[in-house]
């Protein structure tokens, strides 16, 4: 696979020495691993995969019976996808703990716009295949499995969005492939140059934490956090969704103050009611998710967080170059987490509309402000 060609003023340093530097030898390593991020399309396996005749391919769900659900092979995996609606088409990725149903509010609301909505399960979530190997939870294997995703779909190019670690994807996404991403639409997270910030060090070893509390990323590395999560997965979403939102009562406990989670004392706070923006039946689809998929594959992501800094290190200082569209709730932890990223944000990525700031709003964007969250990415879409 041929390297892409970068624009005349990124990356240049990569270059000066005629031997291979380390960046570039990190670079060749993930582009071997991930070769459909940022190549060709891949041809299908000659082999038939494990999976094949396992599950049903397309089924549609009583509860959203408008939604079409297909399982679609990509990057050497079969990813979840649901879907509705012809026209444009537009990808969005979820976050963490979620899955595709994040998404029930837009996928309607991007049809009846005349827009074609796709919400996968990334790889790990729900439905979609669960890779036993740490290490294939890096940035580039999710980007890879979008390109691929657009290029099953039959479309030519795609407007990707993003919640979360989905925003992140998103991010990614639209800077590495332009070609095939004529958007990008992010929630939560900033755009951060080499996926998790950029600079000289490692991102771990740069986060916070003291005797009493460690930064959320370090956190969902360890074997306790998955032990944690997938002791009573109902209440930890029903915490999660209570904690991180923007309705949890300042003076409430929980929620994670600038991304600490403490060491000692209770994590999870079980609210005696659910916000108003989610149901016992909604919690009732994630808790059936997660015990299909486990916590394993999702958390696999954090495990990746420094050696998808190393694989994007031919990319430190690019920019996004096409048409972005940032939302953020303003009670949203990562409101003050990446506070300076947000800031700086449209240096390196020139095509930002104005920062959308929610107020009242926290970390479940587009669950909590749904209505908001789709006009506005509706408007973004037919700008394009």
């Amino acid at each position: 696979m041929s390297r892409p060609k970068k624009r005349s003023n990124q990356g240049s340093n990569a270059m000066r020495d005629t031997t291979l530097s380390r960046r570039d030898m990190l670079w060749a390593g993930g582009a071997l691993t991930v070769g459909v991020a940022l190549a060709q399309p891949l041809k299908a396996a000659a082999a038939e995969p494990d999976w094949a005749g396992s599950e049903p391919t397309s089924w549609v769900d009583s509860a959203t019976s408008a939604v079409t659900h297909r399982m679609i092979e990509t990057n050497g995996i079969r990813l979840h996808v649901a879907e509705q609606g012809e026209g444009p088409l537009i990808i969005l990725c979820h976050g963490f703990p979620e899955c595709w149903y994040s998404w029930r509010h837009q996928l309607p609301a991007l049809a009846k716009a005349g827009f074609r909505a796709v919400a996968p399960d990334l790889r790990g979530y729900g439905r979609s295949d669960r890779p036993e190997e740490v290490e294939k939870y890096t940035v580039l294997h999710d980007i890879g499995d979008i390109v691929g995703l657009v290029d099953a779909l039959g479309a030519e190019q795609a407007v990707i969005a993003g919640h979360d670690i989905g925003a992140t994807v998103a991010w990614q996404a639209a800077l590495l492939r332009p070609d095939r991403f004529r958007g990008v639409i992010a929630l939560g997270p900033p755009f951060r140059p080499r996926a998790f910030g950029g600079g000289s060090a490692p991102p771990t070893t740069l986060m916070p934490r003291n005797e009493n509390a460690v930064f959320y990323q370090l956190y969902f590395q360890t074997p306790e956090a998955e032990t944690a999560l997938g002791r009573d997965i109902r209440r930890m979403l029903r915490s999660q969704f209570f904690s991180l939102s923007g309705d949890r009562p300042r003076s409430a406990g929980g929620g994670f103050p600038a991304g600490m989670v403490p060491r000692k004392g209770a994590l999870l706070t079980d609210p005696t009611s659910l916000p108003p923006w989610i149901t016992e039946t909604d919690i009732d689809v994630y808790v059936a998710e997660f015990n299909r998929s486990g916590f394993r594959g999702p958390l696999n992501w954090w495990r990746n967080i420094d050696r998808s800094w190393e694989l994007m290190a031919a990319f430190d200082g690019a920019a996004v170059i096409v048409p972005a569209l940032y939302i953020v709730g303003d009670r949203d932890m990562l409101v003050a987490v990446f506070q300076q990223a947000i800031a700086k944000q449209s240096t390196l990525v020139p095509k930002l509309r104005p920062a959308m700031m929610l107020a009242g709003c926290g970390h479940w964007t587009q669950q909590e402000r749904a209505p908001e969250v789709s006009a506005a990415m509706i408007d973004f879409l037919r700008s394009l």
